[in-house]
């Protein structure tokens, strides 16, 4: 799934039925994998728009890698 959603973040326009059936194959069903999709979709959307906006974290979110 994280290559999937990998895939999928930096490479949407090479996703093909094989990607999807490469899931299944490892006992994912059809909707695991509409589900795990709409969630890597929901949050590259989501940080495409603070990057636009500019939105920085709050003060109580500690940065990547930290602690």
């Amino acid at each position: 799934m994280c290559a999937f959603a990998e895939k999928m973040t930096l490479q949407p326009d090479e996703m093909a039925e094989a990607d999807v059936e490469a899931l299944r194959t490892h006992g994912l069903d059809d909707r695991a994998i509409h589900d795990a999709a709409q969630v890597a979709a929901y949050f590259n959307y989501i940080n495409r728009l603070a990057d636009t906006l500019g939105i920085e974290l709050e003060a109580f979110v500690r940065p990547w890698g930290e602690g």
